[in-house]
């Protein structure tokens, strides 16, 4: 078979890169051979989340039997969550925070790739129904800090595989919420009351889709919340959630 001479310059410009920067594993220094790859101690380490797990929030089961028939965990079972299904790929602990925080943090933004690969195999089921993605938004305020939208970079990349619509703007943050991470699954519902809005022009962009809405990390669920209630009051048929990582313990974050 004789390759068109694009192909022909992708491969050997790919060869000559990794022949000076040796691909290294996706959370140490490990070399392996293409990039975007765990090293062979390291994917040991990773926690993926498979089945059994609570269909509602992607919390994992310890055993198959847990959940019922429905597979919902006690939680959702007593509180249903505003959206109707959720899936996470990795377990939200130490091996998860070293590919989370540097995407979040620290400008790494080529982990949005191998983060996105992972969350689309986690909601193969989701991302075949859904007519649309959209992310978590960020407010302007932190946007601006951060220069970009970790959320956004994972819904981009789950969207273009799965050939589903992207809207990264079907969502606004309409006033700064403090930072989640130290507060109780009570006072995060109350920063993020109200906080999300449909704009006017996004609208006929939602109604009456199954919108899956993409984030890094769901703990207690209140952000998610919030920005599903806002997508179900703009006429969305229905709210799936697809994250990165699923805190096993919200009430220990």
């Amino acid at each position: 078979m004789i390759l068109p001479a694009r192909a022909v310059a992708h491969y050997a410009t790919r060869a000559l890169l990794d022949l000076l920067l040796p691909p290294t594993c996706l959370t140490c220094d490990q070399q392996v051979d293409a990039p975007g790859r765990f090293c062979v101690t390291c994917f040991g380490l990773t926690s993926f989340i498979t089945d059994p797990c609570c269909h509602a929030c992607g919390l994992p089961f310890e055993v198959a039997g847990q959940g019922g028939r429905e597979r919902i965990c006690h939680t959702c079972r007593a509180n249903p969550p505003p959206w109707e299904r959720a899936r996470a790929a990795l377990r939200y602990d130490k091996q998860a925070r070293r590919l989370l925080l540097p995407l979040k943090y620290h400008d790494r933004v080529e982990l949005a790739a191998s983060l996105g690969a992972m969350m689309a195999r986690a909601g193969a089921v989701l991302l075949a129904e859904a007519d649309v993605v959209v992310p978590v938004p960020l407010h302007r305020q932190r946007l601006r800090a951060r220069r970009y939208n970790q959320a956004a970079l994972l819904a981009r990349q789950v969207a273009r595989g799965a050939k589903r619509p992207l809207i990264v703007d079907a969502l606004r943050r309409i006033r700064a919420t403090p930072s989640l991470a130290f507060l109780s699954a009570e006072r995060r519902q109350a920063a993020v009351d109200g906080a999300f809005w449909v704009p006017d022009t996004r609208v006929a962009d939602i109604e009456g889709r199954r919108v899956l809405l993409v984030d890094d990390v769901l703990t207690s669920g209140a952000t998610c919340a919030g920005c599903a209630e806002a997508l179900l009051d703009a006429g969305a048929a229905a709210v799936d959630v697809l994250v990165a990582a699923r805190v096993s313990n919200p009430r220990a974050h």
